[in-house]
């Protein structure tokens, strides 16, 4: 199980580097990866395109994440299987023993 874990955290990793440069490269205001190759205008060739990219590019990073984590719970945390508990160490201490009560009363020494 641990093989399947690690995989789907592997690539869990590289989906979110993948969105996060997915959506560094993108601009707010319409310029992003487009206006850096030859201008900002909309009208120049491949620019709508690029765009268009863009944006399935990051709806398919985010689906795609979601879905990874989803499968890796569905797969991985299964509640009939259980992680073995630490044993509790069993205690060796002996009981305490008391002092016998003394019940002969104090004789005082007398004083020189």
């Amino acid at each position: 199980m641990s093989t399947i874990f690690t995989l789907f955290m592997i690539l869990i990793i590289i989906a979110s580097i993948l969105l996060v440069i997915i959506i560094m490269a993108q601009n707010p205001k319409g310029g992003g990866l487009s206006g850096t190759f030859g201008g900002t205008s909309s009208a120049t060739f491949g620019v709508q395109r690029t765009n268009d990219f863009m944006e399935k590019a990051t709806w398919t990073l985010g689906t795609t994440i979601v879905v990874l984590i989803l499968l890796s719970i569905i797969l991985t945390g299964k509640p009939s299987q259980t992680a073995p508990g630490i044993p509790t160490p069993v205690k060796t201490e002996a009981p305490v023993k008391q002092a016998p009560a003394n019940n002969t009363p104090a004789t005082q020494t007398p004083a020189k």
